[in-house]
């Protein structure tokens, strides 16, 4: 720990009239992040990798976003081109970085920016890296290359999710994580669904604190 930190948390122990912890209770406190223990699990993720895939369709659905299953990610492109027409949207949008590969080329009306988000911004695409069955839920990591901005400017969101990218609960997408042995991001997303809110006379309202809309291209293939 540095001692910039040391002493930020120092100050605020102090506030809080708190002493410095036992070492039984900070080794036991270190043991518990150390070990990630995982919490209930619901049984309705008890299922081969087609029933989970399934099931993040089903929850998803729910939530009101929409799912468009795809072979291959080249599909990707073409995919959004009819999504924009669907929703009479202009073919202008911002993609993550991180999707530059895709044959954008081939629909040569898209005007494509790859960027972080604006507020003129109407569409984005980004991935998810995963996509969780136990509730419908995209996670989506922040980087170089997956500008966070992506995820709630726009008022449209589309997301490229790979069906092998699919996981039963949340601890199963944190392990995942983890697993890439690069550290954790600096910023971790979890949409379930548009942005919505009932505040206002309990009526739900849809894109209150980001998209109104929310796009799944879920790639059954790796190609």
């Amino acid at each position: 720990m540095s001692d910039a930190r040391r002493q930020i948390l120092g100050q605020i122990r102090r506030s809080l009239k708190r002493e410095t912890l036992p070492a039984t209770t900070a080794a036991e406190l270190a043991a518990r992040l150390a070990n990630h223990p995982r919490h209930l699990i619901p049984a309705r993720v008890a299922r081969d990798q087609a029933g989970l895939v399934a099931l993040f369709v089903e929850m998803a659905s729910a939530a009101n976003a929409s799912v468009t299953r795809l072979a291959t990610r080249a599909e990707v492109p073409g995919a959004v081109a009819t999504l924009l027409a669907q929703e009479n949207l202009p073919a202008q949008l911002v993609a993550s970085p991180a999707l530059q590969d895709l044959p954008w080329g081939d629909r040569p009306l898209l005007s494509v920016r790859f960027d972080r988000a604006h507020g003129a911004d109407h569409v984005s695409v980004t991935p998810a890296f995963a996509g969780i069955a136990e509730t419908g839920t995209l996670m989506l990591v922040s980087g170089a290359d997956t500008p966070s901005t992506l995820n709630f400017l726009p008022d449209s969101h589309v997301v490229v999710l790979k069906a092998s990218d699919v996981v039963g609960p949340y601890e199963d997408a944190l392990d995942r994580l983890r697993a890439r042995g690069d550290g954790l991001p600096r910023t971790i997303n979890f949409v379930t669904g548009p942005s919505r809110t009932g505040d206002i006379e309990q009526t739900i309202q849809l894109g209150a604190h980001g998209p109104r809309r929310l796009h799944i291209l879920l790639v059954e293939g790796d190609g």
